[in-house]
């Protein structure tokens, strides 16, 4: 069990901006989708094939496992920043300040896609995907300012090394 850091909770991300980044990734996510499936009909007769005879079952899993690898990927790539966190300036950790590793992204982002409310349950407390990943989202500003103060306080008094 990690050690919950009370900096990380004081510095979490209203519930405007997880809206706010909701609302973006989801259009970054359709604008992307969109555009890869066009390319795809356009190039892969056995792509433009399996849609017209696949189901609408088919259909929604692989839209839901396409937004939950997007997401993903975003998020590990840049280190727990999506599009919707990069505009509201706000980012994924660990509860205990570190940066969350690949596993945590990955389940995260699972957790989204198997219990499909999740995506909104960041309205109560957590998002039941921050719960169990161990991670919160923070406003990334104002928590590297607290850490900062908290830093050069720690400093007053202690010798310096030439």
């Amino acid at each position: 069990m990690r050690k919950y850091l009370r900096i990380v909770d004081n510095h979490r991300a209203t519930k405007g901006q997880r809206f706010g980044n909701y609302i973006i990734d989801l259009i970054s996510f359709y604008i992307v989708y969109f555009m890869f499936g066009g390319i795809l009909l356009i190039i892969s007769p056995a792509f433009n094939h399996w849609i017209s005879n696949s189901s609408e079952l088919s259909q929604r899993l692989m839209g839901i496992l396409s937004y939950i690898s997007y997401c993903f990927l975003m998020e590990s790539i840049t280190g727990g920043r999506s599009i919707g966190k990069l505009i509201t300036g706000t980012k994924v950790i660990m509860i205990d300040g570190s940066k969350p590793k690949i596993g945590n992204f990955f389940v995260r982002n699972i957790i989204r896609g198997i219990i499909l409310v999740d995506q909104l349950s960041f309205f109560g407390e957590n998002g039941l995907h921050d719960s169990w990943s161990e991670t919160r989202v923070i406003n990334i500003k104002n928590y590297e300012s607290e850490k900062q103060v908290k830093s050069e306080i720690e400093g007053i008094g202690a010798k310096e090394i030439v």
